[in-house]
């Protein structure tokens, strides 16, 4: 079953101020109940939540957040939202942009703010280890596959243009090199060949956006052969009527994506109540509809085949991400900071 096998899989986590952009693939937007539903709330008034989340998940927040102000907990609660690449929004609360509730792509994105003393240092105790989301790393191409895009070996080729956003700004960039990284030393490669891999890797990158949602316009737009992306990337670009097919490798990377309520919150109970929904079976079939894999048992999948790779592996094989952040991403002296700036890429967070 494949509720089985993810919880099986899951490991124990450590840990532009604007809303982006996204075309005609998604918008970003507020959403408010209506002053009927406001006023049968307990207290008689209103009161406003900031959701502050990376980039992907912003079609299904808009589903959550109606389908949670329907109950009796959500009815006196209306939104602020802002969307974007995973650092920056991590960095942008750092900063002081509000938020009330925060969803990264990263777990390091999420100690930031634990750091910074704005995320209560067990946000990741509860059953779910703090994670609301599950995803695979997945390589998007055109419809029909016209290059043959099969492994990560593909996307070394010469003359195959590859599509991956920036890994400094975005989270959703760190878990695709990862994945191509651990797709080669879980596989009998040594750290030297994961490490050319990843440089042979990048060079074939024309260009690196800010976040996942914009790779994924770029790619839609059509730069690239190959756009490196998470499965629900793929999964949202086809539904929303777009020419793609994606491959899952048979070799890739679990990814878990956080989420929390700030401790500078000052509507805790509000921002508690959603998290608490999030994490429940109506909004866990909403992320399903939306290409992501549910982290509850025996959640409904709402239809979506997701494939079980035979090699998957998690962060956590890697060295867990505090290592792996620190190895490839440090400012200073991080693998991935040398080869980008070898290539001309800008390596500013």
């Amino acid at each position: 079953m494949i509720m089985g096998f993810w919880r099986g899989k899951r490991r124990v986590a450590s840990v532009t101020v604007a809303a982006a952009v996204l075309g005609g693939l998604s918008a970003c937007a507020s959403t408010e109940p209506d002053s009927e539903a406001a006023a049968s709330s307990s207290e008689g008034k209103t009161v406003e939540l900031s959701l502050v989340a990376y980039s992907t998940p912003q079609a299904a927040f808009e589903q959550i957040i109606a389908a949670f102000q329907e109950t009796g907990a959500g009815q006196n609660v209306k939104f602020t939202q802002s969307y974007g690449g995973s650092g920056d929004q991590s960095r942008a609360v750092e900063a002081g942009l509000p938020a009330d509730f925060v969803m990264f792509s990263l777990e390091t994105d999420m100690t930031r703010l634990v750091d910074a003393g704005m995320v209560d240092p067990a946000w990741n105790t509860d059953e779910h280890k703090g994670m609301i989301t599950d995803s695979v790393v997945a390589l998007v191409t055109r419809k029909g596959n016209p290059d043959g895009i099969q492994d990560w070996s593909d996307l070394t080729k010469k003359g195959v243009e590859v599509i991956t956003p920036n890994p400094f700004a975005s989270g959703g960039a760190r878990w695709n090199l990862m994945a191509g990284y651990g797709a080669q030393v879980t596989n009998g490669a040594s750290e030297a060949e994961g490490e050319q891999y990843l440089a042979d890797l990048l060079a074939n990158v024309p260009v690196q956006d800010e976040s996942a949602r914009a790779s994924l316009q770029t790619f839609t737009g059509g730069k690239g052969d190959v756009l490196i992306g998470y499965e629900n990337e793929a999964i949202f670009a086809q539904q929303n009527g777009q020419d793609i097919d994606y491959v899952v490798p048979d070799s890739t990377i679990l990814i878990e994506n956080p989420a929390a309520i700030t401790s500078t919150t000052k509507h805790p109970k509000e921002a508690q109540a959603f998290l608490d929904f999030v994490h429940g079976e109506e909004a866990q079939k909403i992320f399903a509809e939306n290409g992501y894999r549910p982290i509850v048992e025996g959640a409904d999948t709402a239809g979506q085949d997701f494939p079980e790779p035979s090699g998957l592996f998690t962060i956590e094989e890697l060295g867990g991400w505090d290592e792996v952040a620190t190895k490839f991403f440090d400012a200073e002296n991080g693998i991935v900071t040398e080869i980008e700036r070898n290539l001309g890429v800008s390596t500013e967070k």
